[in-house]
């Protein structure tokens, strides 16, 4: 595509682009710009008027004239009209605007600790625990601006994938890459995940520090017991919201053992004891989230109890851009007296 068909194309996206970047410091000024489409019109009624006549008997001998200087013979004016628009313009003072926003306050450091073991597969979610679990933490976390969050993963073994940032593009990117199998030893061991998201905290200055643990409560493995994991959070002022996610339905699935033989469907159930007491002792909340509906509501509640104190104040700035309009329009000034007073000067 030629390159002034592409300008053509894009000029209106140009143009959009402009007006949403600027402001104009007089926009009053700017209704000056209907005078325009008179002096067209003004224009066209006259310029028939201006031009001098005789009578012919016959016009056959008369051919259309390809003078340049009768195609060119509008530029004046357009240039003088263009001249109109851009002084207009430029008295309004159209000025580039730059925001900026700060934000101030003390924000919360919290972990977000996931079980990822086999059992969190169980399809009493849609389309599973985890991926469940996945799609709320992702819309709570784009809901704590301001607040230093990462993320601890834990089966049989627990491991830090992302460490307390204020960058939630990256922790929205682990979020999503959270797969159940990506420990490779199977088990819940609950203690560990706990312990280590202490241990991510341990250090925070942050006045308050929390860790979301979400699980289905089926502890086994590990080499620290909840217990220990529970005191050390109480230890460093940790609160603990743990989160019980599962059912009691009979999902009818289809396992088989090592053998290759079936094994009955079995009721996919959780231990909701062993959080209730690890929130009680840490001065958090027990949620029991049986469906969608409720895990969102366990978020949510979260959500409001432990509030950031943030304050984020906008500030715009100007730049000051009528110069340009101001040149362009002196230019075509300029442009049209010299071509009246030559190409397109009038005799008498």
């Amino acid at each position: 595509m030629p390159a002034s068909i592409r300008f053509i194309v894009n000029l209106p996206t140009m143009l959009y682009n402009w007006w949403q970047h600027n402001d104009f410091a007089y926009p009053w000024v700017l209704p000056l710009l209907s005078a325009i489409p008179y002096l067209i019109y003004f224009q066209l009624m006259t310029k028939g008027k201006q031009a001098g006549s005789f009578t012919v008997t016959t016009t056959h001998f008369f051919r259309p004239s390809l003078n340049w200087k009768l195609q060119l013979r509008h530029l004046p004016f357009v240039l003088r009209c263009m001249a109109l628009v851009s002084l207009i313009v430029a008295l309004a003072r159209p000025q580039e605007k730059f925001t900026e926003q700060q934000t101030t306050g003390e924000g919360i450091d919290i972990i977000l600790c996931f079980d990822i073991s086999g059992s969190m597969t169980g399809q009493d979610f849609k389309p599973n625990r985890l991926e469940a679990a996945k799609a709320i933490a992702t819309d709570f976390v784009q809901n704590r601006p301001g607040d230093r969050i990462g993320i601890v993963i834990f089966s049989s073994q627990s491991f830090t994938l992302c460490p307390i940032t204020t960058d939630h593009q990256t922790v929205l990117s682990q979020i999503n890459n959270i797969q159940n199998g990506y420990l490779t030893e199977d088990g819940t061991a609950i203690g560990s995940g706990l312990a280590t998201s202490v241990d991510r905290l341990k250090d925070s200055k942050s006045a308050t520090k929390i860790v979301v643990l979400l699980t289905d409560g089926v502890d086994f493995g590990g080499v620290i017991p909840p217990d220990i994991a529970e005191k050390l959070a109480k230890t460093y002022n940790i609160k603990v919201y743990c989160i019980g996610i599962g059912s009691n339905q009979d999902m009818g699935t289809q396992e088989k053992d090592a053998s290759g033989n079936t094994i009955p469907s079995q009721k996919l159930s959780f231990n909701d004891n062993l959080l209730k007491t690890i929130s009680r002792e840490t001065g958090g909340q027990y949620f029991a989230a049986t469906d969608q509906e409720s895990l969102e509501k366990s978020y949510a509640t979260i959500s409001q109890l432990e509030k950031s104190k943030i304050e984020t104040t906008t500030y715009n700035h100007y730049t000051e851009s009528f110069l340009p309009f101001v040149l362009f329009g002196l230019c075509c000034i300029v442009l049209e007296f010299i071509l009246r007073l030559s190409v397109f000067k009038n005799f008498p």
